[in-house]
């Protein structure tokens, strides 16, 4: 019995011994771990340098500033679109003029007319105010109507008292001197207005044309230097829209002055017309007194 029991714990030792030496030898490994890789130094930083931001294709002042001023874009502008804004600025200095002349004479004459019309009104006789419309030289509108008229009346009783036959053609020359009278004034009141006409109707259009010559030039230059940057293409888009400028410059004026001016002159020669009409009526009366 004690020998079989020695048997066995032998043999179980002998089964156990390879077990517990497997064991101790994994804690071996786990004690001992992977060994850690080398640890490289961190590479030096690159010095620092200074960036350069200029765009490409476009160096540091190869464009230099634009000068946009009026001056500065006729005396940059082609040949054909300088004779335009030449032409366009004469014209706008030529109906400066006219508008002040044409604004102080109209102005002139309205003042005069009144005065003479007080003065006719006045009571006094035809002869005396004639005689006093000569001494003086009076030479406004409404004196020179009332001049014909007294002039053509004392050549019609040259010859003595008028016959009452008579009397009708009279009447018809005087009115008819008055006619001619009036439209002759008239015409002096109208003279270089069509001009302010032609300059508010016309320059627009000649400014228009100084643009599009003006554009057709940039496109040109667009295409010559193959760059489509501002300072390229600003300064020929400025002159040709300068030249359209001009025009409007020009034309405005002129035309609001035209029609400013026609209608005072229109508003005058009615004024002439309501004279003349009074005029040959009175003139009219004494005829048939004296033909009775």
């Amino acid at each position: 019995m004690e020998l079989s029991v020695l048997a066995f714990a032998h043999e179980a030792a002998a089964i156990l011994k390879p077990v517990v030496h497997a064991i101790s030898s994994l804690g071996d490994l786990s004690v001992a771990g992977p060994s850690a890789a080398p640890i490289e130094p961190a590479p030096s930083a690159a010095p620092l340098s200074p960036i350069d931001v200029t765009p490409t294709g476009s160096p540091a002042g190869s464009h230099p500033a634009v000068n946009l001023s009026p001056i500065a874009l006729f005396m940059n502008a082609d040949i054909v679109v300088k004779i335009v804004m030449g032409v366009l600025l004469l014209a706008s200095f030529w109906s400066w003029a006219i508008i002040i002349e044409k604004t102080g004479r109209l102005s002139r004459v309205k003042r005069q007319a009144e005065r003479f019309e007080q003065l006719f009104w006045s009571g006094k006789s035809l002869d005396d105010l004639h005689s006093s419309l000569g001494s003086r030289g009076d030479s406004h509108p409404m004196a020179q109507v009332f001049t014909t008229a007294m002039r053509e009346w004392r050549r019609s009783f040259e010859g003595g008292t008028v016959n009452a036959g008579l009397l009708p053609s009279v009447k018809d020359r005087i009115h008819k001197v008055m006619n001619v009278s009036i439209g002759r004034e008239v015409g002096r009141l109208e003279r270089q207005l069509g001009f302010l006409a032609t300059v508010g109707s016309n320059a627009p259009f000649i400014g228009l044309f100084g643009t599009v010559w003006g554009i057709m030039n940039s496109f040109s230059s667009i295409a010559a230097s193959h760059d489509t940057s501002l300072a390229v293409v600003a300064p020929g888009i400025a002159e040709a829209l300068f030249a359209t400028a001009m025009g409007l410059l020009a034309a405005i004026p002129a035309s609001v002055a035209y029609n400013h001016l026609a209608d005072g002159v229109g508003r005058f020669a009615s004024r002439l017309e309501g004279f003349s009409d009074e005029f040959a009526a009175i003139l009219s009366r004494q005829l048939d007194e004296r033909a009775r």
